[in-house]
């Protein structure tokens, strides 16, 4: 199954209780995407570590694969796909690199994984 790995963007997105949000949910599940892949390091761009702000993020996580692996292969790859693509943040480059070979990134940050994705194995790059 082609791995569907979320940035910060894309959790704060479908984490929001909108019917955009979860039609968007839905869709994902119907293609057969779902659940998600959201790298333990979006969680330091996408929470607060307050109660009531973090309540939508931590309710949608509870349907998501959170991954709390980095080993070191990733964060070369990683390390080289910043470097190569000249842009983007290290947790984009993590997110781009956990993507590989194949997957889909959703996000909210388009340029900088598109960037970062145009180095990578095969990886796409969906907007939200």
């Amino acid at each position: 199954m082609t791995p569907l790995v979320l940035d910060r963007g894309a959790l704060s997105q479908l984490a929001q209780r909108t019917r955009a949000s979860a039609a968007l949910v839905q869709a994902l599940r119907d293609s057969g995407h779902w659940p998600p892949v959201v790298p333990t390091m979006v969680l330091v761009e996408s929470l607060q570590q307050r109660t009531g702000a973090d309540a939508n993020v931590n309710r949608l996580l509870k349907a998501c694969i959170v991954d709390d692996s980095v080993p070191e292969a990733l964060a070369r790859r990683a390390a080289e796909l910043r470097r190569t693509a000249r842009r983007g943040s290290a947790v984009d480059a993590l997110v781009a690199a956990r993507a590989e070979p194949g997957g889909i990134v959703l996000t909210g940050d388009n340029a900088d994984l598109t960037a970062l994705a145009a180095h990578a194995a095969t990886v796409t790059v969906e907007p939200i």
